[in-house]
């Protein structure tokens, strides 16, 4: 048993991304325009058939997992491992205050070092929690089903990264997740492959990772 088809979608807007404000895991819902966003983009993946829905358990990405469910009727598992990065101390704050305090932390961060940020996570192992929840979640699933991941920027990416078996720091080569848009993974023999990123209803914001 395992899904063929793994869909990687971040939540809606929240304050904090239209703040530019680093959330990590703290828990920040939608806003009213996240949670439009959520409604679209839900109709848009209801469309292509849900087989399995998980999300992180911070509300905004449950609430946007939420928004399929209704329209799906598949109910939401809810997982601690899908949560964001743990940014530390700089969870709370603007980007720009990161950038005064940690200058050349922030600075490696973007370019996509692996280093412990606020005292927090590090990438990798950012990529091995939710790389290893996103598998497990997959085994779950009947042979050729979709299974679609609700979570977060960051969060997103370093399992991408790892299912597709790059590096982390290799991040710097894909955009960061717009808001209420998704990946799609397909299963082949040797792995997974990349067939869609940052798919999404037109208009949604880019909004910070973490």
């Amino acid at each position: 048993m395992t899904a063929s088809t793994l869909v990687l979608w971040r939540h809606g807007r929240t304050a904090s991304n239209a703040e530019n404000r680093f959330q990590g895991q703290l828990d920040v819902p939608l806003d009213d325009v996240g949670r439009a966003q959520a409604r679209e983009a839900a109709a848009h993946l209801a469309a292509l058939g849900v087989d399995a829905l998980v999300a992180s358990d911070l509300s905004r990405a449950a609430d946007t997992a939420a928004a399929l469910t209704a329209l799906s009727g598949v109910p939401a598992r809810l997982d601690p491992a899908l949560r964001e990065v743990d940014a530390g101390r700089w969870q709370g704050l603007l980007h720009h205050e990161i950038t005064a305090q940690w200058p050349q932390e922030y600075a490696a961060w973007r370019r996509g070092e692996d280093l412990r940020i606020g005292g927090g996570e590090t990438r990798t192992e950012v990529a091995e929690r939710t790389t290893a929840a996103v598998r497990g979640h997959a085994d779950a699933v009947d042979d050729g089903g979709t299974l679609v991941v609700a979570s977060h920027g960051a969060a997103l990416k370093a399992a991408l990264l790892r299912l597709l078996g790059l590096p982390v720091t290799a991040g710097g080569a894909f955009a960061g997740f717009r808001n209420a848009h998704w990946a799609v993974l397909r299963r082949r023999a040797e792995g997974w492959s990349l067939a869609e990123y940052n798919a999404g209803p037109p208009g949604a914001g880019v909004g910070a990772e973490g």
